[in-house]
């Protein structure tokens, strides 16, 4: 994300551009993770361009977050892990953005926050659900209660990101992460995801393990299953081709 003059505050345009990057990499066979990151230093996003929405009617601000709300569902299923690299603030939007990424990193200046409640509006882009299915009932009550945000060191303690790092790390880090997973089996891997995405919703023991063999049955037919059983005993490493 690039929008220095405004810290990256989600307007219409940036909006409409983000979601069109990330369809871009849905069900690409060349990409194998996503990293979202920010070039503005001191901020990963700012959350809603304000400046936009006090200029809108309701019917306007809702449709504004109706697409806002349905891009995050698209990032959080893409059929790639994505990592959210985050330096600086990730506030309202920034936060709801980075928790549609399956994995968060951060440096040690960021922060992380719900601020809405204090703007008299709530967390509408899925923040209400994500942040209490990462963090937890209670403390996601307090983050929306209190619109406090956080540091780096509590989001870690709470589990609100993955790994804290040095200040300037973050987008390092997530990138060395991307590479990591893409050495795997991209099959596998998006199988792995859908499974663990879905079976997190699922109401019962037996649909998660229903979800988990349906998953299960998209590698086993897989070329590069065959491969992986090969290489050990041949001391190579695998060659994955996503077939």
């Amino acid at each position: 994300m690039n929008r220095q003059s405004r810290k990256n505050a989600l307007g219409r345009v940036m909006l409409n551009e983000l979601q069109q990057a990330v369809r871009t990499c849905h069900n690409n066979p060349a990409v194998r993770a996503v990293v979202l990151t920010s070039a503005v230093d001191g901020v990963f996003c700012a959350g809603a361009d304000l400046k936009e929405r006090k200029e809108m009617t309701p019917d306007e601000a809702r449709a504004f977050v109706d697409q806002l709300r349905q891009t995050f569902c698209e990032i959080e299923d893409l059929s790639v892990p994505c990592i959210a690299a985050v330096e600086g603030k990730a506030l309202g939007g920034g936060l709801e953005l980075a928790l549609a990424a399956d994995l968060r990193v951060a440096g040690s200046k960021a922060g992380f926050g719900v601020p809405e409640t204090a703007l008299a509006i709530i967390p509408g882009a899925g923040g209400t659900q994500r942040l209490t299915k990462t963090i937890g009932l209670p403390r996601a009550k307090l983050m929306a209660f209190t619109a406090k945000p956080l540091p780096t060191t509590v989001a870690l303690q709470y589990g609100l990101i993955d790994l804290a790092l040095e200040e300037g790390q973050a987008t390092t880090a997530a990138t060395a992460l991307a590479h990591q997973i893409s050495e795997n089996g991209p099959i596998a891997v998006g199988a792995a995801k859908k499974a663990i995405n879905r079976g997190f919703y699922a109401s019962s023991r037996d649909e998660g393990m229903a979800i988990e063999r349906e998953c299960y049955d998209l590698v086993l037919n897989s070329k590069d299953r065959l491969e992986g059983l090969f290489p050990f005993a041949e001391k190579r490493k695998p060659e994955y081709k996503g077939e």
